[in-house]
């Protein structure tokens, strides 16, 4: 397939080429690691992503995107306020955008399904420089890794449907959380998750959406058009706690 049509294929999979909105969702848990230490589940995982799929030109997109995330008692599995003290700053991306150009998108063929494979290794300047947040921030430097797969029926390479159902992972390794106020403290997190495409919005479990309505509502709904810059845990915390 070319990089077109293989990147349409991955467009049907991760949203709707009719524009529709869709919302992904998924559980999980994150750990700790750190020198000289086990591994530790710190907290449950749980959040969701409402899309709509914007086609700029042929074979271009954008993805317009929300996304809000929380974090959750490990084993009760409700969402914290607090951990060890400190208030938890859960995830609220506005927007989480992303612009598609044709590419070689790395896809293995598994029987009647087919696997899409992004691997984003992300480096640049911290928004949360050390001298100005001693607590929060280890680096001038913001480094993770996400790496994610989708999996689709094997019909989504042939379909002139929009879309097809869907299912996801999702792990993320990460600097501590800044809410965590680990500071120059070695090691950090990993995140491991999964999800599904859903039908709609209402399929979000209900103690999920109440949260969100009862606090961002606007989450329910994806953007209706470009903006930028993307919003990130790290810019959202910088909003909440502005240098002195």
């Amino acid at each position: 397939m070319t990089p077109t049509e293989l990147l349409r294929a991955l467009a049907r999979t991760r949203a709707s080429l009719d524009g529709e909105e869709v919302t992904f969702w998924w559980t999980g848990d994150v750990h700790s690691w750190a020198p000289g230490e086990p591994y530790r589940r710190l907290f449950g995982f749980e959040g969701l992503n409402v899309a709509r799929l914007v086609e700029e030109e042929e074979g271009a997109y954008q993805l317009l995107t929300r996304e809000a995330a929380f974090y959750l008692d490990p084993q009760s599995r409700e969402i914290l306020d607090t951990w060890q003290g400190k208030p938890v700053v859960h995830v609220w991306n506005d927007p989480a955008n992303q612009k598609w150009r044709p590419f070689p998108v790395p896809m293995t063929e598994l029987g009647d399904q087919v696997c899409f494979s992004l691997e984003i290794p992300l480096a640049y300047p911290s928004p949360l420089p050390a001298d100005q947040y001693p607590a929060q921030s280890a680096d001038d430097t913001y480094r993770a890794l996400e790496l994610f797969q989708f999996f689709a029926p094997a019909s989504v390479l042939t379909t002139n449907a929009p879309g097809v159902p869907a299912t996801m992972s999702w792990t993320r390794m990460s600097p501590w959380l800044p809410w965590m106020e680990q500071g120059q403290r070695p090691g950090g997190l990993t995140f491991h998750c999964r999800g599904r495409k859903l039908a709609s919005y209402a399929e979000v479990p209900e103690r999920t959406r109440a949260h969100i309505a009862a606090h961002h509502p606007r989450y329910a709904h994806a953007p209706e058009e470009w903006t930028e810059p993307n919003e990130t845990s790290w810019t959202y915390f910088r909003k909440l706690n502005p240098p002195a």
